[in-house]
Order: structure tokens, then sequence, then C-alpha cells
């Protein structure tokens, strides 16, 4: 599998409806049980099998009969020469993937539908990813080292210090990453920030110990901003189904 790709696999019988919530990666979700998923959000309505949702996607609410799916989460670095659509025109959106793929996303379900077992759904992605890789579409050097500072720091690196360690100004570095990355480096290591302290609000930390840990000014900031990203308070954001399951669908071993 490609390094930046992560995948998981759902099948849930009966209707399901959740709220999807934006994390630090594009979002690629393929369903392949004949069931399209209802999108209701900032920008409209929309059905589809298979929906690609930009960088801090605005929440939006799904809906299906019942569920069988891959949800795909790729790293911004390597998002563009997947799809191939610069990062900037999908930026917060969510988009139907027949819209990027064409035909192909209907070729893909149907040898998704064809597979006996996880592992081979798995293998069929990793197939059709490596298959639509433009390796002349990569992020510039510069715009990959301040992503992964972004990451490496949960979003706590001041600006200042990415661009004094590109070389480059403030302003290239804004007009470069965000033509690449789809945000802002302020945005996005709001997001990235953000990402890291809802999680420990859904595995039970306390408010006031999250807002410190996470480098937020008090409570009310981190209220604030799990607000600007969810449209919820922490104590509903923090049993959001799309949250609750993502140490078992995306375990990680991250402390706070």
């Amino acid at each position: 599998m490609l390094p930046g790709i992560d995948m998981a696999g759902f099948d849930i019988r009966g209707p399901v409806e959740l709220r999807a919530i934006p994390h630090p990666a594009i979002t690629v979700a393929v369903e392949f049980g004949d069931h399209p998923i209802d999108i209701r959000g900032a920008t409209g309505v929309m059905r589809s099998e298979g929906l690609a949702a930009g960088l801090g996607f605005h929440a939006f609410q799904a809906r299906a009969e019942d569920l069988t799916c891959i949800q795909i989460r790729l790293s911004p670095l390597v998002a563009h020469p997947l799809l191939g659509i610069p990062l900037a025109e999908l930026r917060e959106h969510v988009v139907a993937l027949d819209d990027l793929w064409g035909r192909g996303t209907a070729r893909l379900r149907e040898r998704l539908h064809q597979a006996r077992t996880w592992r081979e759904r798995f293998a069929v992605i990793g197939a059709e990813l490596s298959g639509r890789l433009d390796e002349g579409r990569e992020a510039e050097p510069e715009v990959a080292w301040v992503w992964r500072q972004i990451v490496a720091s949960r979003g706590r690196t001041a600006v200042r210090d990415l661009a004094a360690g590109t070389g480059w100004s403030r302003q290239r570095l804004w007009s470069r990453f965000g033509s690449q990355i789809g945000l802002t480096p302020k945005r996005a290591a709001m997001l990235v920030r953000f990402d890291h302290a809802v999680h420990h609000l859904v595995r039970g930390c306390a408010p006031a110990q999250v807002a410190a840990a996470a480098g937020y000014a008090d409570q009310s900031h981190l209220a604030h901003e799990v607000r600007a990203f969810t449209g919820a308070t922490p104590a509903v954001a923090a049993n959001e189904p799309w949250l609750a399951v993502d140490d078992t669908a995306w375990p990680t071993s991250a402390g706070i």
C-alpha cells in the first residue's frame, strides 16, 4: 500500500444515520452494496455511491438504508496525484466520486462487490489507487515539510516558525501551501489540533484537561473550535458515532 493512505471497511445492516466530522485527511468513501448514501450539508443535498470530502470538510449528515463501504483517508500529500484534482479546488467541499473518476467509479464498485473478503477488497482499492498515481503532482518538499511539522506538533507549531524553516516568506508559504494542500497553514494547524482534542473528549477526558494539553487558551476556546468544526458543543461531539468508532477502525496510540 502507498504511504499516506489508511482504509477501513464498514458493513452495517439496517438504517444508518450519522454526522460526518472533519478530519485532517481527504476522506473518500466507496459504497458497493447497492444502497446509495444520502448526504445533506451546508452546500445542499446529494445522493451518491461514492464521495470525496476535502481537507477539513464541513460536517454533514449521511444516511443509508444499509451501509457496505470502504472509507479511505488520504494524506493531502498524496491526495492530489491520486484524485487527479488540485486540492485547492476541492478545499472543504464534498463531491460525488463520479465527478472525479467518471465511469471508473462504477467499475471499482463492481470489483468490490465481487470480492469475497475484506482483504481482497482492500487489495482492489490499493490496486486502483496505485494505477491512478500521477507522480508528477506531488507536493513541493517545502510544503510537505510544513504539513508534517503541523501533524507532528499536533497543530501547535507557530506559522512564522514554519515559514522560517522553509526559507520562504510568509506570503509565499501561504500561497504554495494553500494551492497544494487546500487550506492555509493556520487553518490546517487548527484542524489538526481540533482532531487531537476532540478524540480525547470522545475517550472521556475532561474538557479542561484536554484544553490545557492541546494548547488552547482555556476551555471556552476549546468549545469555540469544537463548535466551529462540528456545529456542536464538546459534550455532543464527544458522543458522535463517527468519532467514537475511530479507535477501532483507525487505531492509534496517541496520548495526551
